[in-house]
């Protein structure tokens, strides 16, 4: 079988038309790290970071899920989905890396990649946001699909 770009039309861009596909159960789950400069050590308790902004990790929440929602808006070819389930979970590890985890789920045609993938960058997008006032030395690491399923196949590495 040969691979080849999905939204591609006749050497010009495409919405993949999936008016004959099933109906399936889909979910992704994808992960974005930020990684925090050591001097904010201090201000993480209860593995939260309180700002005059509010809660981070909690607004970060927020925002990953409302980006998971208008993924359609922002990738120009993805379909617009109607999700029954985002969840966002965010967790600090010792080495002050911050760990977004975002599940994506819906019954559709097409999967949730984007949506899961949207939802850990604009979370990890919300906590540069509120935490670069203290500094500007965070790193958003790396954003990565974790697992697909639905769909023609599924992904797991």
């Amino acid at each position: 079988m040969t691979k080849k770009f999905t939204h591609i039309d006749q050497e010009s861009p495409s919405m993949v038309d999936v008016g004959q596909k099933e109906v399936t159960e889909r979910t992704a789950i994808a992960q974005a790290i930020v990684q925090l400069p050591d001097d904010m050590k201090p201000h993480i308790a209860h593995g939260e970071i309180k700002t005059l902004k509010g809660p981070v990790f909690q607004t970060a929440i927020i925002a990953g899920i409302q980006g998971a929602k208008r993924t359609s808006e922002l990738v120009p070819l993805c379909h617009q989905l109607n999700l029954n389930k985002v969840d966002i979970q965010i967790q600090v590890n010792d080495q002050l890396e911050v760990m977004i985890t975002s599940l994506a789920k819906c019954s559709g045609k097409t999967g949730v990649e984007m949506e899961a993938l949207t939802g850990a960058s604009v979370a990890a997008l919300t906590i540069y946001d509120m935490c670069k006032a203290f500094s500007h030395n965070i790193v958003i690491k790396e954003t990565k699909l974790i697992k697909k399923t639905g769909g023609k196949s599924d992904y797991e590495p």
